[in-house]
């Protein structure tokens, strides 16, 4: 692969750039977002997680499934776009 292929699109962040974060000392997928921002565009990941994640486990010697998996937190309580578009406060309970 070359070192200038995107790897995470939707912030356009390459394969050098996730390489440099490897070797400034992330050994996560949380640390490679952290340093590059990958993973953390419109996708969520969704499209890069695998990429980056085969990066790591290339770089560090180990497999895919001996690091450490990314944590995923989900929204605290749903909320009906409705309330949103209306900007109206939240009205979870008993609706």
């Amino acid at each position: 692969m070359e070192k200038d292929v995107l790897i995470c699109r939707c912030k356009e962040v390459s394969q050098q750039e996730i390489l440099e974060a490897i070797a400034d000392g992330a050994t996560t997928v949380t640390g490679v977002k952290r340093r590059t921002g990958a993973g953390m565009g419109l996708c969520q990941g969704r499209t890069c997680r695998r990429m980056v994640t085969s990066i790591i486990a290339r770089q560090l010697g180990a497999s895919v499934g001996e690091l450490e998996m990314e944590k995923v937190r989900p929204p605290v309580r749903p909320v009906k776009i409705g309330a949103l578009l209306a900007g109206s406060p939240c009205r979870c309970e008993g609706e």
